[in-house]
């Protein structure tokens, strides 16, 4: 059977989702421990790559499994295999052909900033450290010009191999409460790297660097370096995946 599992964790202390040869993921932790519990050499299909310190509230990821144990059963038995900063939330059987990668999806991230005087040192796993004043009424004038469909080439890291850079945002909003900035997107989809190029890039408009008008400018550009910077990966959050 096909089992699709939903994932939360902390990934302060992994090098990202995806298995790699010289440190330990997200993927590579599931591995062990399905591959452990149900006596299989388990392989993992993910929905989100994220990158290295990049959290998760609700990852997807699809496997197959010949074990009789049924599939909402799975996740309450992972959890005793996984270390305290992995946890599954869910685990369900869905059918032999589903990709999560190949479905229509909306997946939502939040990007969190503690914009105050001094760190928090509570907060600092989970949010990017910024001490300028952000205006987050011109942050969100500028997060407009990006919802719709676009060509986001100028917000994609220029080591990603894809074959369009169009993506669709169909949210994008810019809320303060208290200290914490928080940039919330949700869209069908996004390049690498891309929810953190515009966090940095609406900081650039927060802190008055960068005009609002010209995020215009910027799309249209098609240019890596005429968007601004990409925010640090401690701020991002995956908070989870609707299937269309």
């Amino acid at each position: 059977m096909r089992v699709c599992l939903t994932v939360a964790y902390d990934g302060t202390d992994y090098h990202g989702w995806q298995i790699k040869p010289n440190g330990i993921t997200i993927e590579s932790v599931l591995h062990q421990a399905l591959s452990d519990l149900l006596g299989e050499d388990i392989l993992l299909i993910g929905a989100s790559r994220t990158d290295a310190g990049v959290h998760a509230l609700g990852n997807v990821a699809v496997f197959d499994t010949d074990t009789r144990m049924p599939a909402e059963k799975i996740a309450y038995a992972l959890n005793q295999r996984l270390p305290g900063d992995i946890v599954a939330q869910d685990s369900k059987e869905v059918a032999a052909d589903f990709h999560p990668r190949h479905c229509l999806s909306q997946k939502t991230y939040e990007y969190r900033i503690l914009n105050r005087r001094f760190r928090e040192p509570l907060k600092r796993r989970y949010t990017y450290f910024y001490h300028y004043a952000l205006d987050v009424d011109k942050m969100q004038r500028a997060a407009r010009f990006l919802v719709g469909e676009h060509d986001f080439k100028s917000f994609c890291s220029i080591h990603a191999e894809v074959e369009t850079t169009v993506r669709t945002i169909y949210t994008l909003d810019v809320k303060k409460a208290g200290d914490e900035v928080t940039i919330r997107v949700c869209g069908n989809g996004f390049l690498y790297n891309m929810v953190r190029i515009v966090a940095g890039t609406l900081i650039e408009v927060g802190n008055g660097r960068l005009p609002v008008e010209q995020i215009d400018e910027i799309l249209a550009a098609q240019d890596r370096s005429a968007a601004g910077p990409t925010a640090p990966a401690c701020g991002l959050t995956m908070v989870g995946i609707e299937f269309l």
